[in-house]
């Protein structure tokens, strides 16, 4: 018998009057259904939310730690059911959602320690001029209000506890959007909250319709929107309400460079085995996945084979078999668009090397050389398992290339050169700048977004706790300073 999964309410278990089918992109079969809220069951959560900022801001931070420790203990406890879900729903291999399930389980026990340090105050003293003689300025952040936590499908576990965790620290209610192709992993994240003592209305999870979407985003009781996903939907919220926050964590087409002095054989083969790695997992529907490659002239026609060798040896099948490195695309869709930006390219003179092919949803490990500037792969976010390799003469070159992108989200480095590094760290036009390793390396702990049309704003617990709070400053007068 299918199981139909319930959403969550205010804190509550709820049915709506319609259900819609969430499938295995891979072999097509039947994960769940999942109940629909009504209109007005999402009015109910939206109120609920609203009349409970006041409360939740008040919350003890012990109550608030307490319920985040919770959390992360439970997801610990229940990561192979987790990990199965997520790959089950998302196509993803299941060695890849046990390591997504380990980030939520982190995500949430930085929360609840943050919590515990956070927002003790800040004392100023006033009296550094004469008019201020006696006063003493505290500072404390205020929650801006209710969040609109909008989640991705390609990490529907962990990219949703970026929200929520972050929102329940500095109690702020939140409502939790999941992906509609992967929200049955939100849902249980509902069910573990609800083991909590959070206040009723300080949280729902309300797996809405896309088409649905606008009138949440408009509503003015949700004066907080945090979303990852494309920067073309996430740009498209923000100009519709340009006096809300909109924290945007969207798209990249991260490049990984290779510089002149990681000329060693290993370090030839650490890159090599990195970049063929990160360029793949997560069927590459990650914004940090590596799409380019710029390699120093001098290492270059050293390093290119080995990169080719290692994206050839990447298992690709089934993403429930733990010896899978490579699963399906979310569907097969994706994978088709995939297809035809890769057809493009080669038509337009581009050198494939390796994969090129497409099964259903399943999308081949690809490299291409020799991109011509003028195709939508050298441009766009491909959110496959494609990889470009391009030659650079020299540093400045290839930063300049790197540079050459609308996007900006985190760029890698290959260098033992310090100063080296602190250039690409002043030049390049990204969030973050990764040394030794590919872009696609993320801590959770750490800021994390973009610059240009990777979007605005910061996650990462600290991070998205200030983002999602203002400072508020309080003058004492009349004190013996």
């Amino acid at each position: 018998m299918t199981t139909t999964h319930a959403f969550w309410l205010a804190g509550r278990e709820a049915t709506g009057e319609a259900t819609f089918d969430v499938t295995n992109s891979y072999d097509g079969r039947l994960v769940g259904k999942v109940s629909v809220p009504t209109e007005a069951q999402v009015e109910e959560a939206v109120a609920a939310a609203h009349a409970v900022v006041d409360e939740f801001a008040a919350t003890p931070a012990h109550v608030r730690a307490a319920a985040l420790d919770h959390v992360s203990k439970r997801l610990a406890e229940r990561t192979e059911e987790i990990a199965q879900l997520i790959s089950a729903e998302n196509g993803k291999p299941i060695k890849w959602a046990r390591g997504e399930v380990g980030r939520a389980v982190s995500v949430f026990r930085f929360a609840a320690e943050e919590t515990r340090r956070w927002n003790a105050g800040e004392a100023q003293r006033l009296d550094t001029e004469a008019g201020g003689v006696g006063r003493l300025a505290l500072t404390r952040r205020i929650p801006k209000g209710v969040v609109l936590g909008i989640a991705p499908f390609n990490f529907p576990l962990n990219l949703g506890a970026h929200k929520v965790a972050p929102a329940i620290a500095v109690g702020a209610p939140i409502i939790l959007k999941p992906a509609p192709a992967t929200p049955i992993s939100s849902l249980i994240l509902g069910e573990i909250l609800a083991e909590t003592d959070l206040p009723a209305g300080s949280w729902s999870v309300l797996p809405v319709p896309n088409d649905r979407m606008p009138a949440l985003v408009q509503d003015e009781r949700l004066p907080v929107i945090s979303f990852t996903g494309s920067d073309k939907v996430g740009f498209a919220i923000q100009e519709s309400v340009p006096h809300k926050h909109c924290t945007l964590e969207l798209g990249g087409n991260a490049a990984a460079v290779v510089l002149s002095d990681w000329s060693s054989e290993a370090d030839l083969d650490w890159a090599a085995t990195r970049i063929a790695t990160f360029s793949n997992y997560q069927g590459g529907q990650s914004c940090i996945s590596v799409q380019r490659v710029i390699v120093d002239a001098s290492v270059h026609d050293r390093l290119l084979p080995k990169i080719v060798a290692a994206v050839e040896a990447q298992v690709t099948g089934d993403p429930a078999d733990d010896a899978t490195d490579v699963g399906p695309l979310v569907d097969e869709n994706a994978a088709k668009r995939v297809e035809s930006w890769v057809d493009e390219a080669v038509a337009a003179g581009a050198k494939l090397l390796a994969g090129g092919k497409r099964e259903g949803a399943s999308y081949a490990p690809t490299v291409l050389t020799e991109l011509p500037a003028g195709v939508t792969l050298a441009r766009a976010e491909v959110f496959g398992p494609v990889l470009t390799i391009a030659k650079a003469d020299g540093e400045a070159e290839a930063f300049a290339a790197v540079n050459d992108s609308d996007f900006g989200l985190q760029a890698g480095v290959f260098t033992h050169d310090v100063q080296a590094a602190f250039r690409a760290h002043r030049t390049l036009e990204v969030g973050g700048v990764i040394v030794g390793d590919v872009p696609s390396y993320r801590a959770d702990q750490m800021p994390y977004g973009g610059a240009k049309r990777s979007g605005v704003g910061r996650e990462g617990v600290k991070f998205a706790m200030d983002d999602y709070t203002y400072e508020r400053v309080l003058v004492l007068t009349g004190l013996s300073l």
